[in-house]
């Protein structure tokens, strides 16, 4: 069966049929980009957008996906799977504190929420630290994907220097996971979304 993927940028549907090229191949994704939904959701998702996010999930053949984390929430309220759950999953498993890192005001407010959910759902008392690098998205924005990338894993080393007791870090937004190799020498995980949301839609079906 078809897997449904909402997205809010092109770059993504490209990203995920490289992810299913190389853990699924051969299994069919359906890919729905609508860059205004973020656009139109940087205060909060707005009743009409939530609206189009639900009808987008209901004409769905199968399961659905959505990939952008700042309209996650609505997404899941019309029964899709949010990109950053599994990977909030995994965090809240890791026995530590947690540095949340995003690049874009608006996915913060999301994202400690669904971390701090899946926190409690595994009673873990850990300490979520936040790390705000939002000056770096103009980077992706200009398709400059390694400096983008280069700016994230420097922004995390430089934090890292005052937090002690972390188990994880959470790249927080999909366009953020290309840091995460950047930085495995941390020793601890260091965690993006993409792989651990596609490969759990996929096993769903």
């Amino acid at each position: 069966m078809t897997l449904t993927l909402l997205h809010t940028a092109q770059i993504h549907q490209d990203a995920f049929d490289a992810l299913r090229d190389r853990i699924a191949p051969g299994r069919a994704l359906r890919h729905v980009v609508r860059p205004d939904w973020l656009a139109r959701s940087q205060a909060g998702v707005p009743d009409d957008v939530a609206a189009e996010i639900a009808e987008a999930v209901a004409q769905a053949q199968g399961g659905v996906l959505c990939t952008c984390t700042t309209i996650g929430a609505a997404a899941e309220a019309a029964g899709a799977l949010r990109v950053d759950w599994p990977m909030m999953q995994d965090a809240a498993r890791s026995g530590g504190d947690v540095l949340l890192v995003y690049t874009l005001e608006s996915t913060r407010a999301p994202s400690l929420a669904l971390l701090e959910r899946a926190l409690g759902e595994t009673g873990q008392g850990a300490d979520v630290h936040l790390l705000a690098l939002t000056q770096f998205w103009p980077l992706f924005e200009a398709g400059e994907r390694d400096a983008f990338e280069a700016a994230i894993a420097g922004g995390v080393r430089d934090a890292m220097r005052d937090i002690t007791g972390l188990g994880a870090v959470v790249l927080a937004q999909g366009s953020m996971a290309g840091a995460a190799g950047r930085l495995a020498d941390l020793g601890i995980p260091v965690l993006a979304s993409p792989e651990l949301a596609l490969t759990c839609a996929l096993a769903a079906r």
